[in-house]
């Protein structure tokens, strides 16, 4: 989420708590024989791993991402970091595309989160009663099922067009709680049905991907045990500091869950 954008979403919690096949099946593996290009949106620019490049603006790139640490210790040919805080699928599309080219030998994406409306589900979750939560999550999961495949495939189609011989990696989403522990703030049943939401997404990205030969990166093992409400997360829940960064990766998820599932799918 942009930080205008998800500061007005989040702001509120703090009154009530008081407290973002590869297309040619015989494509070879990412090496610094070409270019990288990270697309995507707040999960990948790193909103919440601290250490924001200055000159990224409100698309708060950080140098904690999982994509700048890839790039610092595989060394590509060239570096183009495009994600971007508050982007959605059609962002990309507007805005991120321009740096790939047919010498461009790894992309990677993370996208989905911001069309489904995951901050205003967050906001809804812990603002409103269980049942309310209940159907916000209903509507959004409608809309991941039916609505953004399509928007997947214009993306992915995109990326493929710009970048024919790029290995293609789309990262996935954690879930966001642990179940069943004594945790200040949603009921189990909120966070249930949040992390079951996390689910559906994950799992209509990953159709996708696969129908498009690209490779997915699945978050969601490595996260294990470090959900919110866990002895030691890796998400940020409502942070009181920054809201910005609540409900984001900290950068311990970068680079203990991030980067490793974008280490292991870019071969």
């Amino acid at each position: 989420m942009r930080r205008s954008r998800l500061a007005g979403l989040v702001a509120p919690l703090l009154l009530a708590l008081g407290l973002g096949f590869t297309q040619a099946a015989s494509a070879q593996a990412a090496s610094n024989s070409g270019g990288y290009v990270a697309l995507g949106d707040s999960y990948a620019s790193g909103v919440g791993a601290g250490s924001y490049i200055s000159s990224s603006g409100d698309c708060d790139r950080s140098t904690n991402a999982a994509a700048y640490l890839w790039n610092a210790a595989h060394k590509p040919a060239s570096f183009a970091f495009n994600a971007c805080s508050g982007a959605t699928t059609d962002d990309v599309l507007a805005n991120q595309l321009g740096s790939l080219n047919s010498s461009t030998s790894l992309v990677s994406i993370s996208i989905g989160g911001n069309d489904a409306g995951f901050a205003d589900v967050m906001q809804t979750c812990v603002l409103s009663s269980d049942s309310t939560c209940l159907s916000r999550i209903s509507t959004a999961t409608s809309y991941i099922t039916n609505t953004l495949p399509g928007k997947l495939d214009n993306v992915y189609n995109a990326i493929h067009s710009k970048a024919p011989n790029a290995r293609v990696v789309v990262v996935g989403y954690p879930r966001f709680y642990l179940l069943g522990q004594t945790c200040l703030g949603l009921s189990d049943t909120k966070r249930s049905a949040i992390n079951n939401a996390a689910d559906t997404l994950d799992g209509t990205i990953q159709s996708r991907v696969q129908a498009h030969g690209f490779v997915f990166g699945d978050v969601r093992s490595a996260f294990a045990s470090h959900e919110i409400c866990s002895g030691d997360s890796w998400l940020h829940s409502l942070n009181v500091l920054d809201v910005t960064e609540s409900y984001h990766p900290t950068a311990a998820g970068q680079s203990g869950g991030y980067l490793p599932a974008l280490t292991n799918a870019a071969g």
